[in-house]
């Protein structure tokens, strides 16, 4: 009986929802959330193989597709193996006694978060729902997919791209010959997992300014306005993004950035001739 109290919604005599009402209905979605990402998590944990020597370790392998795609591109522009990478000779080590333990543990929790994440918005899309206009309502299946599609190939573009170019600059990055690259695995696992979820957070960019435009805090022809200061900032992100001072690298990143920004213009307008029709 208890746990069924965390879906009940109280109404008022109006038959609105009091504001305790809106808590327990908050509470029931973090709770069906949480339990969803957990159990994610647990099966997760139960492949540690899988987890590290082919996802979080794939990029230190001298095979892993990316390398194999750049070398390729640079013999098809004709520059030799100026593009071909991916041979690392640092070592990762573990220093901390459970070290290996919690790593195990946060990269499961990331992964449920992660495959999680479609059922993770649809639940905060249920919990604003009512507050909605029967209009906004119809739109709650693009939002979810739009989001997850956007969040996920977020997050692939920064593995199979941003990583291993991040990765290639710095793991044979060196002041000295007389120092050594050996480096932390919580280091190593930092950098990857950093990079992977802010660029799945930046990729949200569209929908951000979807929403933005739809309070009236952004316009299309702002968007515009601004378009060669945008530029600036998307050209100073890929090269933070990217430490690597090859061009041809931050262009990658670039061009992606680019091309949110210039989608984001798009749905801008959408909304704002959604409002003048309606």
């Amino acid at each position: 009986m208890a746990l069924l109290g965390l879906f009940n919604k109280s109404k008022n005599a109006s038959g609105e929802m009091s504001f305790w009402g809106h808590i327990d209905a908050l509470r029931g979605h973090l709770v069906r959330s949480v339990l969803v990402v957990l159990v994610i998590t647990g099966v997760l944990f139960c492949f540690p193989e899988f987890l590290f020597d082919t996802v979080i370790f794939g990029p230190l392998s001298s095979d892993f597709v990316t390398y194999r795609g750049f070398c390729q591109l640079s013999h098809f522009l004709n520059l030799g193996d100026q593009l071909c990478f991916g041979h690392y000779t640092f070592k990762l080590q573990s220093l901390g006694l459970g070290d290996q333990f919690t790593s195990l543990m946060w990269i499961s929790f990331l992964g449920g978060v992660i495959i999680g994440s479609p059922y993770l918005l649809w639940e905060i899309w249920r919990f604003i729902k009512p507050a909605l206009r029967d209009k906004e309502k119809k739109a709650s299946t693009g939002f979810i997919i739009a989001s997850t599609l956007l969040f996920l190939t977020g997050v692939l573009f920064s593995y199979y791209v941003i990583v291993p170019l991040s990765i290639n600059f710095l793991g044979n990055y060196q002041v000295s010959k007389m120092v050594e690259n050996n480096f932390t695995m919580d280091s190593y696992i930092s950098t990857i997992t950093t990079l992977t979820l802010a660029s799945g957070i930046v990729f949200e960019l569209p929908v951000l300014v979807y929403f933005l435009t739809k309070f009236g805090l952004i316009t299309p022809e702002f968007m515009r306005k601004y378009r060669k200061h945008a530029v600036v900032v998307i050209l100073v992100a890929a090269a933070i993004i990217t430490p690597s001072p090859d061009v041809t690298s931050q262009m990658l990143v670039a061009f992606p950035l680019y091309f949110l920004y210039e989608a984001s213009i798009f749905v801008s307008g959408y909304v704002i001739k959604k409002r003048i029709k309606s």
